[in-house]
């Protein structure tokens, strides 16, 4: 290394990595090309090797052409000339037990997929972002108090554009303009990070600073968000930080000792996965992913991170038996270091991208998921309501002459609803493994599975909570999610499939036009029950307040989860008003069966539970229907 080349030896970005202070640690490690020397510089961090050396396309893959020097901090560091995107290299280490083994680029910015698994040389910088009105309005934004219909999808099996699997920039014309139509506010990708195995669907990350090669290059990716943004949607990606698979050529024993993963052996496999756990106690490990979330925030503008399997990072018995795991200092199963890192994960990137949400999907009753890291909290903004999902699915199977006997399914959510920030989410989980599609998963027959499906969508709109649906909910997929092939949008040539798409469109459009469904969705004061205790009838309803206490603003709703229609279903009411009925999940163009109330319904002085007013309406067999309630003027 000459004394020029030293010059751009990143000293201080490795304190910090090595501190456990990085937020930009791409910036210092991996490939960069560096304009003053006209090279690249490779960097990477394996402080027990022996040796390490740079091989790859430009060197024809000679071991010994392109020794890598060790630096302080553990760091290898050489410089490149004549390289242009795209090429192919590794590390070459030999670890501290002499073995020698090929590495792939932890920090890589582009890599190979599947049983190619090298990095990619990639420069950057050359991409123009068009969407500076958008990031503008999203730092101003409040995502507490505002919509959010997320559409969660698969990008490689969403839809076969031109007879194949479709690419990044393909993907985004054809997403943006039917998120658009169907009014949702997100997008949430399945893990776009590298990985190799497709089967795994993303959640066995081997590259966790690159975008999946399988859909296109970095640029091709930033295409595809900036489109999205153009037309209003965020972008909130899978992001996973609870284990990494065995790969060879990935972060296992990367220099010849545990040095991504945990140091204990028994601890640092997840036994139901066969993968390894990070070592979360590592000041360079918290680094590398902290990084790796900032890096898709700042260099790929996303709007947000889902972080995957949380609840396998917060408790050290997460799989295991009792006697196969190692208490913390305090003698408990949580994993102290694991609470730490995420929240530093979580104050890093709320503090850093305003408007940036981060949601966990955590399916225990860990306390405080979503309150902040001041209060004890673990920093993140919301969290997926599993209870809700599998109560209400578990409700929706069953013949409806059992479930007056099983109504605390539905009702149950609301004893915990505003212990935490809640997203209710139909997501992919549910729609494999033989657990059926969501239409399927209905009781009855065909038009029976229809009308079920769309009281229970909007059942769960007018719940407390922010959205979401995986790809194919939305029309009624008949089939499993299969990540091999794109979904049956053929089915749209079927009435009912297209009725119940054009119903989840109306559900969108009321959903996003009324503050009362969104403004207070983390407090009582947005929500009140108006008959909760109809198990006889399999029915309830309820009302949401609008934030703006002077704008009297109210949405009723009313469901009834029999195929029994009632002609004088009695709710309860605060004041006295008028209803009038705006969105029906029995109306004929939705494919119900038409079943109405005539013009506004009037309030009658007639108590009922803790309210002094009443009114009675016409309540369709199996569906879900929204009142404007406009109080009467004193």
């Amino acid at each position: 290394m000459n004394d020029r080349e030293k010059k751009f030896i990143p000293d201080e970005d490795v304190y910090l990595f090595n501190t456990g202070s990085a937020r930009k640690a791409w910036l210092c490690f991996g490939c960069r090309y560096i304009p003053e020397l006209g090279a690249h510089r490779f960097v990477v961090w394996a402080p027990n090797a022996q040796r390490v050396s740079l091989v790859g396309d430009f060197n024809s893959w000679d071991r010994a052409a392109t020794p890598m020097e060790c630096i302080d901090g553990g760091v290898w560091v050489c410089f490149v000339e004549g390289l242009s995107d795209g090429v192919l290299y590794k590390f070459c280490v030999t670890g501290a037990d002499g073995h020698e083994i090929l590495k792939s680029d932890p920090f890589a910015a582009w890599s190979e997929h599947g049983e190619n698994t090298a990095s990619r040389v990639w420069k950057g910088g050359s991409y123009k972002w068009t969407d500076e009105s958008y990031m503008s309005r999203r730092a101003a934004r409040d995502f507490m108090r505002e919509p959010m219909s997320i559409y969660e999808l698969h990008p490689g099996s969403w839809r076969e554009l031109s007879g194949k699997k479709p690419a990044y920039r393909e993907l985004a014309d054809s997403l943006a303009v039917y998120c658009k139509h169907m009014g949702f506010t997100h997008v949430e990708l399945m893990p776009i990070t590298e990985y190799p195995y497709d089967g795994s669907w993303g959640y066995q990350v081997t590259g966790y600073y690159a975008p999946t090669s399988r859909y296109g290059n970095p640029d091709d990716f930033k295409y595809l968000v900036d489109k999205l943004h153009h037309t209003g949607i965020g972008v909130i990606m899978d992001w996973v930080p609870a284990h990494f698979p065995k790969d060879e050529h990935g972060l296992a024993n990367f220099d010849g000792t545990p040095l991504f993963e945990c140091k204990e052996r028994r601890m640092a496999e997840h036994p139901e996965w066969g993968t390894l756990v990070f070592d979360y106690a590592s000041d360079q490990v918290q680094s590398f992913l902290v990084s790796s979330a900032c890096k898709f925030f700042e260099e790929y503008h996303i709007d947000g991170i889902r972080v995957d399997a949380v609840s396998s990072m917060l408790y050290l018995d997460y799989g295991r038996r009792p006697g196969e795991f190692t208490p913390n200092r305090n003698g408990g199963n949580i994993n102290l270091d694991a609470v730490a890192f995420l929240q530093k994960l979580n104050s890093t990137v709320l503090v850093n991208y305003p408007g940036a949400v981060t949601i966990a999907e955590e399916s225990t009753a860990f306390p405080k998921i979503s309150a902040p890291p001041e209060d004890g909290g673990l920093g993140f903004c919301f969290k997926w309501d599993m209870g809700f999902m599998h109560d209400t699915l578990d409700y929706m199977s069953m013949d409806p002459l059992y479930r007056s006997h099983h109504h605390d399914k539905l009702t149950f959510s609301m004893m915990y609803a505003f212990s935490e920030n809640y997203v209710l989410a139909y997501s992919h989980d549910e729609v494999v493994h033989c657990k059926k599609s969501m239409i399927d998963k209905m009781f009855g027959d065909y038009d029976q599975k229809f009308s079920s499906l769309r009281a229970l969508y909007g059942y769960q709109f007018a719940h407390p909570g922010k959205k979401l649906i995986f790809m194919g909910g939305e029309f009624g997929q008949f089939i499993e999610w299969n990540w091999r092939q794109g979904l049956d949008w053929l089915l749209l040539d079927y009435p009912r499939h297209e009725q119940l798409r054009q119903y989840y469109r109306a559900l969108n459009r009321i959903y996003t036009a009324t503050p009362a469904m969104y403004g207070r969705d983390h407090g009582w004061d947005g929500f009140k029950w108006l008959n909760v205790d109809d198990r006889e009838r399999s029915s309830v309803a309820f009302m949401r307040m609008e934030p703006d206490a002077e704008k009297g603003a109210y949405l009723v709703c009313a469901c009834n989860f029999t195929p029994v229609r009632y002609d004088d279903f009695q709710i309860g009411l605060p004041m006295a008003g008028t209803l009038k009925e705006i969105l029906n999940s029995d109306d004929e163009r939705f494919g119900g069966s038409g079943v109405k109330n005539p013009g506004a319904v009037r309030t009658r002085r007639e108590p009922f539970l803790d309210m002094q007013h009443s009114a009675r309406i016409v309540l369709p067999p199996m569906s879900c229907v929204y009142y404007e309630f406009k109080p009467r003027k004193k």
